[in-house]
């Protein structure tokens, strides 16, 4: 049965305490009951400040380790209000918002758990899209004077697939990408694409040739109009627009391009639970996978690995 509070009181009365924040990762962690992850032992007695004693190898495990909170300089309260407040506001929140909001003494320290909650956006083992999907390419960054086109020198390239449902649309991925070749296009497009759907690009060469990965392939030729893209390929093109608007809003469009791949699985993870009921729901499913990834460095944030 999900867990999780409803409102910003019953969080805060709920999780006051490093005692209550353990016991909930706990649950969490470990659904079916303790799994040591050094022996296949499932048994252990509790110890007090989120510690378990193995009953096997008799090794003291602590709740928070090999996970998103190990070694966190934030007090779990203070990470549980974190993720309240990204996943409780539409648009999510800045670092200096987050830092206001806690009244947290260093920007920086907003900043790194910040990101460390996006690390923890991207669901391990997620589906790939199926169905009938758009996929196009956009750019992110400032003008390029003399540059038209595909040609780019300093905007970063990002790769974004769109799900149809009905007239609708249902999910969506989007990647930065180094190239717009097609091994590049075409390896965005197995990673998040389930073979046997029917994928709708525009004309651009690189996208040729899927059909032997297992796609359905249907093309719309753009030609000298580019207007015509967001006819041919609506949804994504509407992704693209409201991707940029939340750029440009929340986050004032200051976005490193090594950190440009976070920020676009922030806006998948919202997107694609934008019609989830409960902003509680979402505190629960961002809790639940960052007890799923490993610890998260703060060199590892500011010095991403760059794309190959």
């Amino acid at each position: 049965m999900e867990d999780y509070p409803r409102t910003l009181l019953e969080l805060e009365e709920r999780f006051s305490s490093e005692e209550a924040c353990r016991e909930y990762l706990a649950a969490l962690r470990w659904p079916q009951g303790f799994r040591c992850p050094n022996c296949p032992s499932q048994e252990a007695w509790p110890m007090g400040r989120g510690l378990w004693l193995c009953r096997g190898c008799r090794r003291q495990v602590s709740v928070t380790a090999g996970t998103l909170f190990q070694d966190s300089r934030l007090a779990l309260p203070l990470g549980f209000r974190a993720m309240w407040l990204v996943t409780s506001q539409k648009n999510g929140i800045s670092a200096l918002g987050l830092q206001r909001a806690l009244g947290l003494g260093s920007y920086q320290t907003a900043w790194a758990w910040l990101h460390k909650l996006r690390r923890a956006m991207v669901r391990p083992g997620r589906e790939r899209l199926a169905g009938e999907i758009e996929v196009d390419d956009t750019y992110w960054g400032g003008l390029e004077e003399g540059r038209h086109g595909r040609k780019t020198l300093k905007k970063a390239m990002i790769v974004i697939a769109a799900q149809a449902d009905g007239l609708g649309m249902g999910r969506v991925r989007m990647q930065r990408v180094m190239d717009l070749s097609a091994p590049t296009l075409h390896g965005f497009i197995k990673q998040v694409i389930e073979p046997g759907s029917l994928v709708h690009t525009d004309g651009l060469a690189s996208y040729a040739r899927i059909e032997p990965w297992g796609y359905r392939h249907q093309i719309g030729i753009v030609g000298s109009n580019r207007a015509r893209a967001s006819e041919l390929l609506p949804r994504v093109h509407r992704v693209v627009s409201l991707l940029k608007r939340w750029l440009m809003g929340t986050h004032q469009g200051a976005i490193a391009h090594d950190h440009l791949d976070y920020y676009l699985d922030e806006f998948t993870f919202r997107f694609n639970r934008r019609k989830s009921a409960s902003r509680g729901k979402l505190f629960y499913r961002l809790a639940q996978q960052a007890v799923q990834i490993d610890p998260q460095p703060y060199r590892t944030l500011v010095h991403p690995n760059p794309l190959a």
